[in-house]
Formats: C-alpha cells, structure tokens, sequence
C-alpha cells in the first residue's frame, strides 16, 4: 500500500515537471496583428497568448525598430497587414536564440518608440502594444491664426471641439448585437462637425478623425491647439444589466476641479500654458499660492460655462431623446479636465440597452442627436458669445439671429410641407438638419436657414 501510493506520488511529481517544462519551451505565441495609423503615431498590437518579456530598441541608416520577445513563437501572417498611411515599408521576422522571437520593422524614417502589455477585454486577449510616435509633427495638422468665416467683418469664429471617444484598440462598450461605439460615436461627430461648420461664424474640428486612439490628455491638449471655446466628448454609456437607457451630459465636478489643480501646479511644464483658451492669464513666473488663485478662478468660471451650455444641450436632446437625468451631471472624467476651456461630455445612450443600441446603430437618429447638440451649443453662444467672435458682434449689432430660425414639430407636419412654407427645397432643408431622408418626428426642433 504504502509502495503504491509512493509510486504514484513520484509519476505526479514526473507529469507536474513534464507539463513545466513543455510549457517553458512551448513559450507564448503571436496570433495576430493588427496596425492603427494615427496623425502623430502609427499603433502596432500583437496579440499574444498570454503577457511575454519584450524589449525593443531602434536602429538608424537605415531606420528600423527591432521588438525582441522572449520564449516567443510567431504563428501569425504579418506579411498581410495594411502598411498604408503608416511609416513602415516592410515587417521582417526569425527565431533568435532557439526560443525567442525577433520581428524587425523596415521604417521611412526615423520614430520614437514606445511599448506596453494590454489585458484583456470584451473584444481581444492579452496584447503587446507598440507605438510609433511622429515627433517631428510632420503628420499633425497645425493651428494657424484663429478662423475666420466668410463675410463676417473680420470677426472669429467660434471654435468647437468635438471628441469622438475611445478608438482604435480601445473599441469601447460593445452593445448586445456587437455595435461598438468607437464607430457609433465616430459617426455622430462627424456629423455633429459637418452641422457645426455649415453655421456661419462657428468652426468645428475632430480629436479623431478615423479608428485610431487618442491619449485622454491629448484629447485635451488637441482643444488647446485649436484654441477651443468648447470642448464636447461623445460616448455611449453601458451597464451590467440591459434596462438603463437614456442620454445623459457631464461636466467636471468640484472635486476633480481640485485635483487637477494640484496637478498642474505640480507639474513645471504647464506654467507656460496659457490659462483662458485663446489668450488670457499665464502661470509663468507666478509663485505656488498666486498661480493656484488664477487656476481655481479659471476651473471655476470653466465649470460654470461647461454646466451652462451642457444644461442647453440637455434642454434640446430632451426634444428628441429619453433622458436618464433630468440634469446636468457631474464627474472627474479626464477630458473634461481642462482649467481653461468649458468642456462637456455626451452620453448619447446606453449601447447595452438592445433598444438604443439599434437607435444608435441607425444614421437617421444619430443625425437627430447631433442636431439636438448643435440647437444647444447655438442657443447658449447665441446668449453668451465669446468675445471677438461674429457671434458677439452680431449680439452688440442687433444682427444676431436672423439667419436661422428653429421650429418644433407638431403633429401633422412633413418636412415637404415646411420646405413650401419656408420657399427652399427638401434636400436643402435635410442638408441643413444633417438628416439622411425626409422623416421627422413630433417635439422635434429642426433649424430653418432665412430665405
């Protein structure tokens, strides 16, 4: 009895040093590949089996970017990635030391490297992450002298900056029927965007412009660049459980105000920043307790403003969508976090509702959405223009206004029947609107351009 159970302890012990052993020289493997190209990188993700060790380094005349794996195998086709609009010509990979692995990147010129291991989520496993950053800026569009509308005495536009959110490898909720919204939210900017720059004196310009990701700060940091008066970041919401619905709006609350105080007071770069957008108030050569009072009176009047046109917004998606709040709410999202620019963030429904996840699915009630959002943003500048923008001139003029009137559909209304009332056509009305065909749905507020 007692030799057997011996024998049989010493075959566990055999088996237990034979799987060790043939899982350290199995290793990881590279199942995958994808590449985000971005304006200022180009993301490369490989998906692996399980977190490696990894080291890469770059190589110049000619340049190249070597990522080393260890206790690696490639079992992946990188021959067929789209290298298009990405600074790589050509991917190279072989065996190195009997185990690892060694993929080399053939460049066009020189990148900043960067790397790190993702876990995994809804829609990919375990990933090794390389970023190939464009530090000379080549590749990134530039902010010139501030906008100026057409025909509008020389005065500037109002600058909006829309943030589709997530992107990329970070595909965000995804609904019941697949729907994710990375595209869902891309879709609604760019249509918010083209409703936006069809206003005259206003401007609108996008963090993201494809599926690529976007660093939060960065998302941010882009606002400044542009020299935003508003900052508008659009997400779809999701919950465990698929009953909450309804669209929501955020602005940054009190406490991530002080937070990102005691952040920027912290960090020596951000006293050159200049604290009020397009031009206002710097920290640069302020000591610690003056430069908090400007950054608090700054985050304060930002945060008033963001609660202001994010209760405009609220007020028109009311008009043609299920609210989960009946007001403004507020949270410490990082992109809301600019002390220097009103910033508010969309919810424009839960993605995990099977309801709203089809509603958002479909272009037509996106397009409804992104007008209710552009009826709230004209509506508050309409009230509080910036100063030096044709807005404000209009407003100190008496001219404001007078170029677009809204209306409110009532039941019995067809869009054909207000083109006729209104003397323009149907396709110039839905061009106007952002809508993709001709239906309209009552307690809808459509915007009517003067004839």
């Amino acid at each position: 009895m007692f030799k057997g159970k011996r024998s049989l302890i010493n075959l566990l012990a055999l088996v237990t040093a034979w799987a060790l052993a043939w899982g350290a020289t199995a290793g990881d493997r590279v199942e995958g590949a994808r590449i985000w190209p971005a304006p200022d990188h180009t993301r490369l993700v490989l998906d692996v089996t399980g977190p490696l060790q990894h080291n890469i380094f770059s190589l110049s005349g000619p340049s190249r970017l070597v990522i080393d794996l260890s206790n690696a195998s490639l079992k992946a086709d990188l021959d067929n990635l789209d290298l298009s609009g990405s600074p790589i010509k050509r991917i190279r990979s072989a065996p190195r030391n009997g185990n690892d692995l060694r993929v080399v990147l053939d460049l066009k010129s020189d990148i900043k490297p960067r790397s790190f291991q993702l876990e995994p989520n809804q829609q990919y496993g375990h990933r090794l992450v390389v970023d190939l950053i464009d530090e000379s800026g080549s590749r990134l569009e530039q902010a010139t002298r501030p906008t100026v509308t057409q025909d509008s005495a020389g005065k500037r536009d109002v600058i909006v900056v829309i943030d589709a959110g997530h992107g990329g490898e970070d595909p965000g909720a995804i609904g019941p029927r697949g729907t994710r919204e990375k595209d869902v939210v891309l879709k609604m900017a760019k249509t918010l965007e083209a409703l936006i720059n069809k206003q005259p004196g206003y401007t609108a310009k996008l963090t993201r412009t494809g599926d690529y990701y976007v660093g939060l700060r960065n998302r941010t940091l882009l606002a400044r660049k542009y020299n935003a008066d508003l900052f508008v970041s659009i997400h779809a919401d999701a919950f465990r459980t698929p009953q909450p619905k309804g669209a929501s709006v955020f602005a940054l609350s009190q406490r991530g105000a002080t937070s990102e105080t005691a952040r920027w007071l912290a960090q020596s770069e951000n006293r050159s920043d200049l604290i009020g957008g397009t031009g206002g108030v710097s920290l640069e050569g302020r000591d610690d307790m003056l430069a908090g009072v400007l950054l608090d009176l700054s985050m304060t009047a930002s945060i008033n403003a963001s609660l202001g046109v994010g209760s405009s917004v609220l007020g028109k998606l009311d008009n043609v969508a299920e609210l989960h709040k009946p007001g403004v709410e507020q949270a410490a999202f990082v992109v809301l976090k600019s002390p220097d620019i009103p910033s508010i963030l969309v919810e424009a429904g839960f993605i995990s509702n099977p309801q709203e996840e089809k509603n958002l699915a479909s272009d037509w009630y996106r397009s409804r959405l992104a007008g209710a959002i552009m009826d709230g943003i004209e509506d508050y500048f309409r009230k509080t223009p910036p100063p030096g923008t044709l807005l404000a001139w209009q407003k100190q003029n008496g001219k404001g206004g007078n170029d677009v009137s809204q209306y409110r559909i009532q039941r019995g209304d067809t869009l054909s029947q207000l083109a006729k009332e209104n003397q323009i056509s149907v396709n110039e009305l839905m061009r106007f609107n952002g809508l993709r065909d001709d239906r309209v749905m009552v307690g809808q507020t459509i915007r009517i351009p003067a004839s």
